[in-house]
């Protein structure tokens, strides 16, 4: 039996997707029944309704170590999708439960019922920091604590310890780093936000670079690493490190609207995320760009893949035209 968590989240429900396909025995958690329609909705999308009903659904929680137990009976694989994702300071405790917590709880529930191997799904955001400036960062690039992390890269790496401390102890583990993922369905996390500011019209950019990759390209590394003899490494999933305007332009062009035409200086940058802190403290909304948000934005440093391609062979999905073309889907679907 296979455990997926996060099975209600883009990339988890992507894994079930294909798992079921494969027509493996799979068991997925899930928190609240309204989040199972999502996955439903995109199991339908493909035209593998059928498929769908081949889930196991088990109620629970990794922050919650009993309704964990009756998930992992009889488990034997494990893929660990589920985290939070927030950039919000104010969201600094959650992101540490959930993430750091979480995953500890996961890992030792894995030892306790002898699982045979556990896929960690972490983040680039937990990889190490390059000596300079506009370097590259590879899995072997050291993390230093004196640099700057927002929270959620904090939490991640802090994930990636247990699962780490876990290996030592007798685990089978593999860990991914995927940058930032773009895929079919669940338009309101994660990468869905870059789609809905071109599509309202994003008029800004900064030439920052970013690691991106397709969810199906994470899905199939994660299944060929589980399925290999692999284990006790982390693997980077990026298939390409455009900059923010080559991505910007890349959607627009998708969805036939003009890309971004004004540079956002550091100072523009700096400017708003202060304004953005005032007017979550007036109003307590969310924050929509913190300060480690704008520094990411002209941050210039590349995501090497090689290790992956070294391992498995495997070839990535060229980015930019797979965002184009998501793009597209996006803005015909979406009023």
């Amino acid at each position: 039996m296979i455990l997926v968590t996060g099975g209600t989240g883009l990339v988890g429900a992507h894994l079930l997707l294909k798992l079921t396909e494969g027509m493996q025995p799979v068991r997925a958690l899930y928190r609240t029944p309204g989040n199972i329609a999502k996955t439903k909705n995109l199991f339908a999308h493909y035209g593998k309704a059928e498929f769908f009903d081949a889930i196991q659904w088990v109620q629970g929680d990794v922050t919650d170590i009993p309704t964990l137990e009756d998930a992992f009976a009889g488990v034997t694989h494990v893929y660990h999708c589920a985290a939070n994702v927030s950039f919000d300071p104010r969201e600094e405790e959650e992101l540490r439960k959930v993430n750091i917590e979480g995953t500890a709880n996961m890992v030792n529930c894995a030892l306790a019922f002898g699982v045979q191997k556990f896929c960690h799904v972490s983040s680039i955001a937990a990889l190490g920091d390059p000596l300079l400036p506009g370097g590259v960062i590879d899995e072997e690039t050291d993390w230093n604590p004196e640099v700057r992390h927002n929270d959620y890269a904090i939490s991640k790496y802090g994930a990636e310890m247990e699962v780490w401390r876990a290996w030592q102890e007798g685990l089978s583990v593999v860990v991914v780093n995927p940058g930032l993922i773009f895929g079919h369905g669940f338009w309101d996390q994660g990468s869905g936000a870059v789609l809905k500011a071109v599509k309202r019209g994003q008029y800004f950019y900064t030439l920052g670079r970013c690691g991106i990759v397709a969810v199906e390209d994470v899905v199939n590394s994660m299944l060929l690493l589980m399925e290999g003899s692999y284990t006790g490494e982390r693997y980077i999933l990026v298939a390409d490190n455009p900059d923010f305007k080559e991505l910007l332009d890349a959607i627009a062009s998708g969805m036939h609207k003009k890309g971004p035409a004004m540079y956002a200086t550091k100072l523009l940058t700096g400017i708003g995320w202060r304004a953005d802190w005032l007017l979550s403290k007036l109003t307590g909304k969310k924050r929509m760009l913190t300060r480690s948000m704008a520094h990411s934005s002209h941050a210039t440093e590349t995501y090497d893949n090689k290790k992956m391609v070294a391992a498995t062979g495997y070839t990535f999905t060229p980015a930019l035209p797979y965002v184009k073309a998501l793009a597209s889907a996006f803005s015909q679907q979406r009023p």
